[in-house]
């Protein structure tokens, strides 16, 4: 099943390996799809004289395997072989199982993950084709390793069709915790584990006397292009920076195709994210990352961020938090996010083929996905506030073209109409005649631009009536020694090249603030 190729570079890849390994395959007998698991298995184990491949009947949904560390159980599993982007994450359980690989966590974070309360058996439905999945598959598989009392079932929801029903997933990567649903979306390991310790318990001290305060010159909160950039500016000055983030990379993680960064002809988000973290990895930076800061506190010379069993403490704040997708705030919407109502064509569009699907929103990122979807659905229906598309004239010709896509121009979304596990419609006003409708849709997707990430900000400094933070030319905020760059801020232009000019500009401020004596 694996080419010579691939079986030379697994070679390369696992030549380190420490301990035995062994996937441990179950399968149904007579269970067609088995000999191809199988096949699959012993190619990845013909690499190392570490691994092997143990095989046992089992009653099963599709052909599953463990990965079984010197005889005892990891509580990884994979349900379906993981090839395409699910490729990477089985290579990385491996390595984690051994104790290696770049994705574990620091001391902080592991000690958490061990105090979870289990047992927590734990199922991620993803896609091959899913960008998002693999970060969620990954970092649950972390958790599993390093608890347990925690199991985790990487479900390639192509081969168990009848559990897909069952839950009705309509989104991916979709977490699931028994039968109830923990997590929808791309997502953190420092957001899942939260929400664990929220639905699980965790036997960790609630004393404040047990939290650890790290202490810096400068604290920049976000590790994306603004973020990065404004910690390697700090760094180069001679300030002790600590960078606190979900992870590196930020909303570019979500963007497959970059060409307009400057010098850079063309790269994806995951990959711009590698080489803002390797520039970062250049310099005396303490990245913090799987982080979900809880508090704030601005007032005074020390500047405070709480998270959990921890507080950031620095002269100097600089907020970096970006943006994330904005939804509609509409009825029917919250309850049916995973269920009917999505933000990411690439991860959910093949989850309508053969379906009518509504787009909301007539910017670059509606028009580029009603484009996707009109490929896999027989109907595709666009919805734009304003009485124009916003979107670039070469998707606006390109989308022109499209003899199932329907668009409706001054159109206000009112209702997401379902029964809380699917939809059934949408119900939209046309804002000219006053009357509304309801279109048969078994898909929303929501492409309506991006909200600042500036909720923990609210009432310590000012941020206008959009969310964002008001900074000045320097990037300063209206409180000495707290700044702000990129997507978060008032500044106009939300690009990659320009929120990292504006992290450099935050760090260079603070720096001029330090010299003349106006930070303590």
């Amino acid at each position: 099943m694996l080419d010579n190729t691939i079986i030379e570079q697994l070679k390369s890849i696992f030549a380190t390996l420490q301990s035995d390994i062994s996937f441990r395959m179950r399968s149904r007998s007579g269970d067609t799809r088995s000999a191809e698991m199988l096949e699959f298995l012993r190619d990845v184990a013909s690499a190392s004289p570490r691994l092997s491949v143990e095989t046992e009947e089992a009653p099963a949904d599709a052909p599953e395997f463990e990965i079984v560390k010197g005889g005892t159980a990891t509580g990884v599993k994979f349900c379906g072989i993981p090839n395409g982007h699910e490729f990477s994450t089985l290579l990385l359980a491996v390595l984690n199982a051994d104790g290696q690989g770049k994705n574990l966590p620091d001391a902080a974070v592991t000690a958490r993950i061990k105090a979870l309360r289990g047992p927590i058996a734990l199922r991620t439905f993803v896609s091959l084709t899913c960008t998002n999945c693999p970060d969620v598959a990954q970092a649950l598989n972390v958790i599993a390793i390093l608890n347990p009392d925690v199991e985790h079932t990487v479900t390639d929801g192509a081969v168990v069709p009848d559990l897909v029903k069952k839950f009705d997933i309509k989104s991916v990567p979709a977490v699931y915790a028994g039968d109830s649903l923990v997590s929808v979306g791309r997502t953190t390991l420092g957001d899942l584990l939260a929400k664990l310790e929220d639905t699980c318990g965790t036997s960790r001290c609630a004393d404040d006397s047990a939290v650890v305060v790290r202490e810096y010159d400068v604290t920049v909160l976000g590790a994306g292009p603004a973020g990065c950039a404004a910690a390697i500016y700090c760094a180069r000055k001679g300030f002790t920076t600590a960078v606190v983030a979900g992870a590196v990379g930020g909303q570019v993680l979500e963007t497959m195709d970059i060409g307009n960064l400057i010098s850079v002809p063309s790269t994806t988000g995951p990959q711009l994210a590698a080489n803002l973290k390797a520039h970062m990895n250049d310099y005396a930076i303490d990245l913090f990352e799987n982080r979900s800061v809880t508090s704030a506190s601005v007032e005074g010379s020390a500047k405070e961020l709480h998270c959990t069993g921890e507080t950031f403490r620095s002269r100097a704040l600089i907020i970096a938090t970006g943006a994330g997708w904005r939804r509609l705030t509409v009825p029917g919407e919250a309850e049916h996010v995973g269920h009917g109502v999505s933000f990411c064509t690439h991860c959910d569009g093949p989850y309508y083929a053969g379906n009518r699907v509504a787009v909301v929103g007539g910017g670059n990122s509606g028009i580029e996905a009603a484009i996707d979807l009109a490929n896999l659905c027989p109907h595709v229906d666009i919805f734009e506030f304003t009485d124009s598309l916003k979107a670039d004239l070469v998707l606006q010709k390109k989308v022109a073209t499209l003899p199932n896509v329907d668009i409706h121009l001054s159109s206000q979304v009112e209702e997401i109409v379902g029964d809380g596990r699917s939809v059934s419609g949408i119900k939209v006003r046309d804002l000219p005649s006053g009357s509304s409708s309801i279109y048969p849709v078994s898909g929303v997707f929501v492409q309506i631009g991006q909200k600042p990430n500036s909720a923990l900000f609210e009432g310590l400094i000012p941020i206008n009536k959009g969310g964002e933070i008001e900074v000045d030319r320097c990037c300063r905020t209206a409180v000495a020694g707290v700044y702000a760059a990129g997507d978060v801020t008032d500044v106009p232009y939300k690009q990659v090249v320009i929120a990292m000019g504006e992290g450099g500009k935050a760090a260079l401020s603070a720096f001029i603030d330090f010299m003349r004596g106006t930070i303590a």
